[in-house]
């Protein structure tokens, strides 16, 4: 019998069924999470490791890896990935940074609709005339051409919310980000003003977070910058949880301060069952949906493209920089 000499691949979270397909006609494929039985035996013959959110890849994984080419992250952020170590021992990381974009910048305006429109929806029963009559002369919403978006990070999907609140909603957009595009040479394609952090936190009637969790910015946004917040604003996170201080938040709707919040990411995820924001009005907690639609799920899965070609020894379109 033939010996199949294909490379090994290991799979830790799934992977949308085309993309895993393609790499099966061309590796072998084991599919098993790290906390699997097997998984030490797989890991230690495998030449590529394929991952999503929660497989943590660090010196401890990486020591039962010595045959280890490259790891693959199915998605945006790199945080579960100790990026340095794979450096150190020549493993090549690769994701899909331009996966998820146009899903999560549809979700933030879902929700942003939410929260300044109050939707009175009715589906089993018809409100009876009188109260039908006393919600349309009572209810009120704002409307976005009138409020300004601030924009924490102006990365992929930060110049997508800003792109659409800009072009479709009318709304004026300012942003802060480490990276000085306009003397870069690179600045947002639409009109977009660049502000300092106390100056977003001040302007914002939207504060939205586009962030990396990078070291030093868990609770980047927490009690004092909430307190700068204009009276009436809404905050929406949809980049990581650890950037946003959950408690600092619940106590400013509590004090009506912020009006609204709309949160996709936890930290720790999933939350725990005291979650701060649990109860309170006008937030809306979804479990890490925003990047969860079929193409951009299907995207974030042809990162195995990259993780075969580095075994080829081929250079990847997207290595992690």
């Amino acid at each position: 019998m033939a010996t199949d000499t294909r490379p090994l691949v290991v799979v830790t979270e799934g992977s949308d069924p085309t993309p895993l397909a393609w790499l099966k006609e061309r590796a072998r494929v084991v599919e098993a999470g790290a906390d699997d039985p097997s998984f030490a035996e797989h890991v230690g013959r495998a030449e590529g490791l394929l991952v999503r959110t929660y497989t943590r890849v660090d010196d401890a994984l990486l020591d039962r890896a010595p045959n280890l080419k490259v790891v693959g992250r199915g998605g945006v952020g790199l945080e579960n990935i100790d990026v340095p170590a794979c450096r150190r021992r020549g493993v090549q990381v690769v994701y899909t940074p331009d996966a998820n974009t146009l899903a999560v910048g549809d979700y933030v305006f879902g929700y942003l609709l939410q929260l300044i429109r109050p939707w009175k929806f009715f589906r089993d029963a018809v409100y009876e005339p009188k109260e039908f009559k006393r919600i349309r002369n009572t209810v009120r919403g704002r409307q976005l051409n009138e409020m300004t978006l601030g924009i924490l990070g102006m990365g992929r999907v930060g110049r997508r919310v800003g792109h659409i609140a800009a072009n479709g909603f009318g709304m004026r957009v300012i942003y802060n980000d480490v990276i000085d595009f306009a003397a870069a040479g690179n600045p947002p394609a639409f009109a977009a003003t660049a502000v300092d952090k106390p100056t977003l936190y001040r302007e914002s009637d939207v504060l939205s977070l586009h962030v990396t969790m990078l070291p030093g910015n868990e609770n980047l946004v927490g009690r004092e910058q909430l307190a700068l917040l204009k009276r009436g604003a809404v905050v929406v996170n949809t980049s990581r949880g650890e950037v946003l201080d959950a408690a600092a938040l619940a106590d400013a709707v509590r004090a009506g301060r912020v009006a609204g919040a709309a949160l996709d990411v936890f930290h720790p995820e999933p939350p725990k069952p005291d979650f701060p924001l649990l109860g309170l009005p006008n937030v809306l907690l979804t479990p890490h949906l925003a990047a969860r639609t079929h193409t951009a799920l299907e995207n974030m899965s042809w990162v195995v493209r990259d993780v075969l070609g580095v075994i080829e020894g081929k250079e990847p379109k997207y290595p992690a920089l």
